[in-house]
């Protein structure tokens, strides 16, 4: 195709193109129910972009985007004969069969479509939910009605503040999380950090410990935790969290940098570690030497590793093959995290609380898991992050951040024009100036408002992305297409100029679902009509029925 078309294929005609290798049978709602029932092994994916996935899906279906498929199937969906399901309609285009070509290349030998897409799933009498981490939300609302777990109004608890109680208010989300807002005062101590670190911060048993978050899983989580592994503090959630504050009319602290002591006393550790071990164990956890993990490996079991102590504890060593993944943010973010329904979970720590406290919960929500037993701080002998789990990106010609800015600088209407196919969050925040914003996955709607070009230079915030972009764009265009060397990044570490907001978007920017509970600039109508929402979930639970969720 020639590169001075104003013609652009459409998507629907390069999705069939892409997709003509492979045809794929087609699983119903009512085999995935079953499925989902039986607790078989299943991974049902819609593979649009996170707000219109947002927007409406089932219960457990995870978000993987088409536009990242490569880039995070493999560390997500590690077994490659997992029964994978797909579905993806988008503005009467169907993603699904491109999608599943796609995994079929990286070698998925199970890979379904879902007969009828989302519409043939509601027309079955399916189920579909709101909003994102659906499952924990849904979980944590199942806990508070169960257990009654306690809390205090937003006006309560400013009247304790107000009168110098004896008190400690220690938020549970992530630190840059409650860097943005925060109760006034308040510590951080995500979520798996609580049982093990707050009696530090409450050594007195009569000092009273409000837990908040953003919402309301975290915090009720966060003070189950504190109740069920038996502190003998006053412990309540702040209820409805920052939400609830900011509906109160009262007022948030911005910039917080209070975080939790990084040491524990012996005999504090002893008391948590016990009881940790304790609810785990009536949860149902189980037990394995590090010496045993490879031996759960079967034909059929996908195992899922996971440290869940800090970042920065996980990246000074960690166990070999074992990834990042915070306890309270597992727990929070569990279908994304683990997408494949059925999976088994393998947890690790170095203190004996934090593993323990994110399998108890792991377990209620129906998940096998198992905790690995006391190991020597040699066998954490991995440094530094996770490591991709990526396909060799494709060859493609490459351009320095100098050279593209000569290019640019020189360049006359119609000859360059730059792609950025990084998120949209991190495109408003910054991009070269004049890149044009584009999801991957509608790359063909995009050339037809961007207009045609000379040469095409591809982008994101490392490049690797763009690299498999480029690979589309060939089939698209036979103009120049160069991808910048290092990304974004290296253009910034080059100190070259850079642009903000929303300035070229040839997609929608819908890559992101905006949360309701994030940033300080939401809607009051916005926030009640999420806790509504969240108040609603049990009852979608029950109507539901896959949930396999037990309480203890």
């Amino acid at each position: 195709m020639s590169a001075h078309s104003t013609d652009a294929p459409s998507q629907t005609a390069d999705q069939a193109l892409a997709a003509a290798d492979f045809t794929f049978p087609e699983l119903t709602f009512a085999d995935v129910r079953a499925a989902l029932l039986a607790r078989e092994e299943i991974a049902l994916l819609d593979v649009r972009e996170e707000d219109p996935y947002a927007q409406t899906h089932p219960l457990w279906a995870a978000n993987l985007p088409l536009s990242r498929v490569e880039i995070d199937a493999w560390a997500r969906i590690p077994r490659r004969d997992t029964r994978v399901v797909v579905y993806g309609e988008y503005n009467a285009q169907d993603l699904a069969p491109l999608a599943a070509s796609v995994l079929r290349k990286l070698g998925y030998t199970n890979v379904n479509l879902l007969a009828g897409g989302l519409d043939g799933w509601i027309a079955a009498g399916g189920e579909v939910f709101r909003d994102v981490n659906v499952p924990s939300k849904a979980f944590g609302e199942w806990v508070e009605g169960l257990r009654h777990t306690p809390s205090l109004s937003a006006q309560e608890v400013q009247a304790l503040l107000d009168a110098d109680a004896d008190m400690v208010v220690v938020d549970a989300r992530r630190f840059d999380e409650y860097q943005t807002m925060n109760i006034p005062g308040s510590t951080s101590v995500p979520g798996a950090e609580l049982v093990l670190r707050v009696r530090e911060l409450a050594p007195d048993p009569a000092t009273r410990v409000i837990v908040n978050c953003a919402g309301r899983t975290r915090s009720i989580i966060g003070t189950q935790s504190l109740v069920n592994a038996g502190l003998p503090n006053p412990v309540a959630a702040l209820r409805n969290g920052t939400i609830g504050w900011t509906l109160a009319g009262q007022t948030l602290e911005r910039g917080a940098d209070r975080r939790h002591p990084s040491t524990v006393r012996e005999a504090t550790l002893a008391v948590a570690r016990e009881g940790a071990r304790a609810v785990a164990d009536h949860a149902g956890v189980r037990r394995i030497a590090l010496a045993g993990v490879a031996s759960l490996n079967a034909p059929g079991r996908t195992v899922y590793r996971f440290d869940v102590r800090t970042p920065e504890e996980y990246e000074a060593g960690h166990l070999p093959d074992f990834a990042s993944a915070p306890g309270g943010q597992l727990v929070q973010e569990t279908d994304h995290q683990v997408p494949v329904r059925g999976a088994w979970i393998v947890l690790a720590d170095d203190d004996g609380v934090r593993a323990d406290m994110t399998g108890s919960w792991l377990a209620q929500m129906g998940w096998t898991v198992y905790v690995v037993e006391p190991h020597s701080a040699e066998a954490r002998s991995a440094r530094g992050g996770w490591p991709l789990h990526t396909p060799s990106a494709p060859d493609v010609a490459t351009v320095s951040p100098a050279l593209l800015a000569r290019w640019l600088e020189e360049a006359v209407p119609g000859q360059v024009a730059v792609l950025d196919f990084t998120s949209g969050v991190n495109y408003v925040k910054r991009h070269i100036p004049g890149a044009w914003f584009v999801i991957r996955a509608r790359l063909a709607e995009a050339l037809r408002e961007i207009g045609p070009a000379q040469r095409y230079v591809l982008a994101c915030g490392s490049s690797l992305l763009a690299r498999f972009a480029a690979a589309d764009l060939r089939r698209l265009s036979d103009a120049e297409i160069v991808v910048l060397d290092g990304g974004t990044q290296a253009w910034i570490n080059a100190g070259l100029p850079l642009e903000s907001g929303e300035t070229r978007l040839a997609s929608v920017r819908d890559d992101r679902y905006r949360r309701p509970y994030e940033g300080t600039d939401n809607a009051a109508e916005a926030m009640q009509a999420y806790l509504d929402w969240e108040f609603g979930l049990v009852d979608q639970l029950h109507r539901d029925g896959t949930h396999h969720f037990q309480v203890v």
